[in-house]
């Protein structure tokens, strides 16, 4: 049963081995980890801009085939919608990706794996873990 959305920044880490404190987060938490089809956008993007092209994006389909990548969906755009519009009342924006990948982890009833805390602890109703070292 999925119960984390990985942000692309845990993501990140993770393909890159490090630090030694998440990889071992990431497998412990086998079968229930997912990743936004807009996360794993990004996360190609960054493949395809290397120097190293054809190797991560290798390396970027094993890491995807160990979690399930959910597709942005209506309610995913209608939550994050929401979310931008009540963040919009409430002061300075946050980035455009880290808000559909709020509305797509809250509309999935997921929580949201991700150091970027300040951003994403704004936003009303999201569930949040952080895994870096010494944390829960």
């Amino acid at each position: 049963m999925l119960r984390y959305m990985l942000d692309i920044n845990i993501a990140t880490y993770v393909l890159k081995n490090r630090p030694e404190h998440l990889r071992r987060k990431f497998n412990e938490n086998a079968g229930r980890l997912a990743l936004s089809a807009v996360a794993l956008s990004e996360l190609a993007y960054g493949a395809e801009k290397s120097s190293r092209v054809a190797a991560n994006l290798e390396i970027l389909d094993g890491f995807i085939a160990r979690l399930e990548v959910l597709p942005f969906d209506e309610a995913a755009a209608y939550h994050a919608g929401q979310i931008r519009a009540d963040l919009q009342e409430a002061g300075p924006p946050i980035g455009a990706y880290d808000v559909m990948i709020a509305g797509h982890a809250r509309s999935a009833g997921l929580t949201v794996v991700t150091n970027n805390r300040r951003e994403f602890e704004r936003v009303p109703g999201l569930q949040l873990a952080d895994w870096s070292p010494g944390t829960s």
